[in-house]
């Protein structure tokens, strides 16, 4: 099937033709792209195009597509069965892997980072006997009822529901802040010191876009919340294993980590942690409940030993990182070359390019830059075979499996692009 084919087909059987809603394209005026196979840093559509992926599954595919150590190790897990619904020595393996690499005492394998979230807000709900939590806008954490919630009209405000389908009620249990504002986060605290049991948020922004967080906001994150006994939980669902080898280093005061993308070497996992003490309160050793038949299934832990196995040396941080340094100079000399209004923002092998003159520092300075502008670049990126995630919203991901000659053609196919995305 040739790809109008295929997107005919999904039209009449799933949702908008899709089964995650950022693969449709809408938001870039596009259609679905029916990506048939994944070779390094390239992958192929079903009509046989060729494009330089820097989707790279939203952030697990560092060694990029189909590594050999992660094929091979999944291949030997399948023909020794695929499900158990029992405890298998692929989770002791990758559990000692994860534990010894971010100093988190107990960890638990579950199917996805919402899991992992959702189950880390249940745990500091019960660690504190409270209700309230905080987010902020523009931090994705999952789809779990209480996470889909945004910002109203004022600086610190109760989340309104995003979503249909999530009762107010629940969403009215999220207060939402603006990312790295201080003042607002401190105000939280003086208004509901007794009341809040946990401060959840992605120790780097990468789904409004990338975000860095300010020192100050770093600093505030791990001592506000501790001053008036409320847990702070990281979401290092893509950051973690992804800028180093282990965690991010970032909030290094956090009592719950949350993890997934790279742990599973690219299959579905999440996974949550921290000391003994806190997650002694975890099923079935204590009153929280959490369960999945297939949590720490054997083709994903398999998948994620041999993947920390091959980060372990820490060259293909450094090498995909390096390739991201030559990608990141290459846009800002592109963009400097069309004289167009955009900017770079980059941490380690993650970068976003904004259409607006300066990097934001929160959602509401994010949601300030041309959208129709990057659906434009993104079309024009697509037309020269470049595969960019289909969204200003998003973040670029290089992998070590990128060359110096992807890098290139991606650098010389953005200077036709960005003089074409910005004439109308």
């Amino acid at each position: 099937m040739d790809n109008a084919s295929l997107r005919d087909a999904a039209r009449t059987l799933f949702p908008g033709g899709v089964n995650s809603p950022v693969r449709s394209f809408r938001s870039v005026g596009g259609g679905a792209i029916p990506i048939v196979r994944g070779e390094g840093p390239l992958v192929f559509d079903a009509d046989g195009r060729r494009y330089v992926d820097f989707i790279a599954a939203f952030g697990p595919l560092i060694l990029g597509h189909a590594p050999a150590p992660v094929v091979d190790a999944v291949r030997r897990a399948a023909g020794d069965g695929t499900a158990f619904g029992s405890l298998t020595p692929g989770e002791v393996e990758l559990g000692r892997r994860v534990t010894a690499a971010t100093a988190l005492e107990r960890v638990r394998f579950v199917n996805s980072g919402t899991e992992a979230t959702m189950t880390a807000i249940r745990l500091a709900r019960a660690a504190t006997g409270r209700d309230l939590i905080v987010k902020f806008d523009g931090c994705y954490h999952g789809h779990s009822d209480g996470l889909l919630v945004k910002a109203g009209s004022g600086v610190a405000t109760m989340g309104l529901s995003d979503s249909a389908g999530v009762p107010e009620p629940i969403a009215s249990l999220t207060a939402v802040l603006p990312y790295n504002d201080v003042p607002a986060l401190e105000a939280w605290f003086v208004e509901h010191p007794n009341d809040t049991a946990a401060v959840i948020v992605e120790s780097i922004a990468g789904n409004m876009g990338l975000v860095e967080p300010t020192a100050a906001f770093l600093a505030a994150l791990q001592e506000a919340p501790r001053k008036h006994g409320a847990l702070l939980i990281a979401d290092e669902v893509i950051t973690g294993f992804r800028l180093r080898y282990g965690l991010s280093g970032l909030l290094p005061a956090a009592d719950i980590v949350c993890l997934g993308k790279i742990i599973g070497g690219g299959l579905p996992v999440g996974a949550f942690g921290g000391s003994a003490k806190l997650m002694s309160l975890i099923a079935p050793e204590g009153p929280v409940y959490q369960a999945g038949t297939l949590s720490g299934n054997p083709l994903v832990m398999a998948a994620g030993v041999a993947m920390l196995d091959a980060l372990a040396d820490g060259r293909a941080h450094q090498r995909a990182q390096e390739l991201a340094g030559h990608l990141e100079n290459g846009l800002r000399a592109a963009i400097k070359r069309a004289q167009v209004t955009a900017s770079v923002t980059r941490v380690g092998s993650m970068l976003t390019v904004f259409f607006r003159s300066t990097p934001p520092t929160d959602y509401a300075e994010a949601r300030e830059s041309d959208t129709a502008m990057f659906a434009r670049f993104h079309g024009a990126m697509l037309k020269r075979g470049i595969l960019l995630p289909p969204s200003q919203f998003e973040t670029m991901f290089v992998s070590s499996a990128h060359t110096e000659a992807t890098i290139d053609e991606t650098v010389r196919a953005a200077h036709e692009a960005f003089r074409e995305a910005a004439t109308p």
